[in-house]
């Protein structure tokens, strides 16, 4: 868990995937659209890959990808982010967490 918070404290933006997750592609993709550049870290691409999972799961992130943290804080997965999307509160999000600027 430790290590977790550490990775998601450096960055503004920080995505937790895997490079065959369609949803994962789809968050990522929504961030880049915002002219967003997030720190995206790829589970089955990294060592220690499945032990951040298993921090992800036990933080409460099921499925445990994609994983978006904003500003150090655990915001949560697919259907949170497409629903602050939608109720328009995303990306003062990221304006408030540096992440983006416009």
């Amino acid at each position: 868990m430790e290590m977790v918070s550490k990775m998601v404290s450096e960055k503004p933006l920080v995505i937790f995937s895997e490079t065959s997750c369609c949803i994962s592609y789809t968050i990522k993709a929504l961030f880049n659209d915002f002219g967003v550049n997030p720190t995206v870290y790829e589970l089955d691409e990294i060592p220690r890959g499945r032990d951040i999972e298993q921090a992800l799961s036990r933080l409460g992130c099921n499925p445990s990808v994609p994983a978006v943290f904003i500003g150090g804080e655990f915001v949560g997965g697919s259907n949170e982010i497409m629903s602050l999307h939608l109720k328009r509160s995303l990306k003062p999000m990221l304006k408030k967490a540096g992440a983006m600027w416009l």
